[in-house]
């Protein structure tokens, strides 16, 4: 699904300590009780089905002056639309994150129609602040990119706009899903096992950790920080701003 075009000339996105002063002050952090993972998070939503902001606590975000380069990359499997788009959407995710599949439920149809006007590059990286099993499941994800299926898979895990648990995220449980939206199954296990891969998933969760998105929703809108699941209407909004900028 990625569109292979030349890279965009390198640049560097840092989270202003503002932003990040903001984040803390609204703290709402996640306790999965039954994920029993590394990450150290809770979540209380405002009212009961609706995606509330998570941020966890940033230690030293003025070092966020990183080399993002390797997102420029034309062959990067988990980037979708033109390299010359107005905009660049960068999106820090985790695959045990429920507000990330809300927001994929929610406001990501409407960020692929960008895509497709050719107005929108998204850029997806995992940034794994849920432990191993959403390491693992970055790493299928990525192998399923290299068939270009990203998004297939990435709908399979998010499904109904819920997070699988752990034990659904096990090398087995992903091969599953594998079959299920109709990858070589070889070259799957094969790539989600390789060390092409696991460096690849380690960059970008580098990329997150170093910008400071140790939360997970966050976005990089051209540079511009939004942490949460924010409504899709301000992602829309922000977009055709953007647009107008650049125009």
């Amino acid at each position: 699904m990625a569109e292979h075009a030349a890279p965009r000339p390198q640049y560097r996105w840092w989270i202003p300590a503002a932003v990040i002063a903001v984040a803390i002050a609204l703290v709402a952090m996640i306790l999965l009780n039954d994920r029993g993972q590394d990450a150290d998070s809770t979540a209380t939503p405002d009212e009961p089905g609706e995606p509330d902001v998570v941020v966890t606590e940033v230690e030293d975000p003025e070092q966020a002056d990183v080399d993002t380069s390797g997102s420029d990359r034309a062959d990067d499997p988990l980037a979708d639309g033109p390299s010359d788009a107005p905009v660049t959407l960068v999106v820090f995710s985790d695959y045990q994150c429920p507000f990330c599949a809300a927001w994929s439920q929610d406001t990501l149809p409407k960020m692929l129609d960008y895509v497709d006007s050719g107005d929108l590059r998204i850029e997806w990286r995992e940034v794994n602040v849920f432990g191993s099993a959403s390491k693992q499941a970055a790493k299928a994800a990525y192998a399923a990119a290299l068939q270009d299926q990203h998004w297939e898979f990435h709908d399979a895990l998010f499904s109904d706009g819920e997070p699988r648990s752990p034990d659904e995220l096990t090398p087995e449980a992903l091969t599953e899903v594998a079959e299920q939206i109709g990858l070589d199954i070889d070259r799957f296990t094969s790539d989600m096992n390789s060390e092409k891969t696991a460096e690849a998933v380690a960059e970008n969760e580098k990329m997150g950790t170093d910008l400071g998105a140790f939360s997970t929703p966050t976005f990089l809108l051209n540079g511009q920080p939004y942490v949460g699941a924010q409504p899709t209407s301000v992602f829309v909004d922000a977009i055709e701003e953007a647009k107008k900028g650049q125009s």
